[in-house]
């Protein structure tokens, strides 16, 4: 009998200090509360002691354009080629994003030769000022080369050689690791070096145009695998929207599958519309 008071006399015990505690933390909080609100009335926050929120991440700006080209002839020898193109590049005072994706499509006599598919992303850091830095991705299928797809991603350094009104040259230089899935070759996967050249000229107070683009890419254990790519156009503008152009592109690659070249060459005519011309 003696225990179960005791233990009566505990249990009660606990249970009342428990309720105090937790009403005595209640009338604190409350009461803080209420401080810190009276406080706030009393001392509103001034202005410029306000700390702007940061602003790297911010996009303000888009421009873009979308290209149209194509070739096609008949007779003994009847082709068809057409590449479709976009240029896109939203930026901000720090970061600048762009991607040019392209899609290829061509027959020769009826059979199928190319159905080419590409798109990159590059993140640009700091790219208005003479030096900055970027990363890079892309994807990319071709059935003129037997690719099934190729993924390659990396980082690097560039540099604004020339930056005027009428004339504009870039260098990039970046270390990627590429991964090609062959239909027949296995899967190989290499590191390169991607070193870019990428100009803008324009010419008689911008009635014709020269936009031009080349990559070299080295493997970097091995010279000799080697990838470049280089398309070359001229434009002639309508109005400031829209631009008449001719294309030529020329790409290279030591590592192909059986049966295919290792260089291909293009001549495109088209059109392209867009705020960026």
């Amino acid at each position: 009998m003696r225990k179960l008071n005791y233990s009566h006399f505990f249990y009660l015990l606990t249970s009342f200090l428990l309720t105090i505690c937790t009403f005595s933390y209640s009338q604190q909080t409350v009461t803080d509360s209420v401080a810190v609100a009276d406080s706030a009335t009393l001392a509103p926050i001034q202005k410029d002691s306000i700390v702007a929120p940061p602003i790297l991440f911010k996009l303000d700006t888009i421009t873009y354009r979308f290209i149209g080209d194509g070739n096609f002839t008949s007779g003994n020898v009847n082709r068809s080629l057409m590449v479709l193109r976009a240029e896109i590049i939203t930026s901000g005072p720090v970061l600048s994003i762009a991607t040019n994706p392209r899609f290829t499509y061509g027959k020769q006599n009826g059979i199928l030769a190319e159905r080419d598919s590409y798109v990159d992303l590059f993140v640009d850091v700091f790219k208005k000022r003479k030096t900055y830095v970027f990363g890079l991705g892309t994807l990319e299928t071709s059935n003129l080369r037997g690719i099934t797809m190729r993924i390659m991603g990396g980082a690097g350094i560039g540099y604004r050689l020339l930056n005027t009104d009428k004339n504009k040259i870039l260098l990039t230089n970046a270390l990627v690791h590429e991964s090609t899935n062959f239909r027949e070759l296995p899967t190989k996967s290499i590191q390169r070096n991607s070193f870019r050249v990428k100009g803008k000229h324009s010419f008689a107070k911008d009635r014709f145009r020269i936009n031009h683009i080349t990559f070299v890419q080295p493997a970097v254990t091995d010279i000799s695998n080697l990838r470049w790519n280089t398309v070359i156009s001229v434009e002639f503008p309508v109005n400031k929207w829209v631009a008449l152009r001719t294309s030529y592109e020329n790409s290279y690659e030591n590592l192909v599958e059986a049966g295919r070249k290792r260089n291909d060459s293009r001549i495109t005519f088209g059109v392209s519309v867009g705020n960026r011309q």
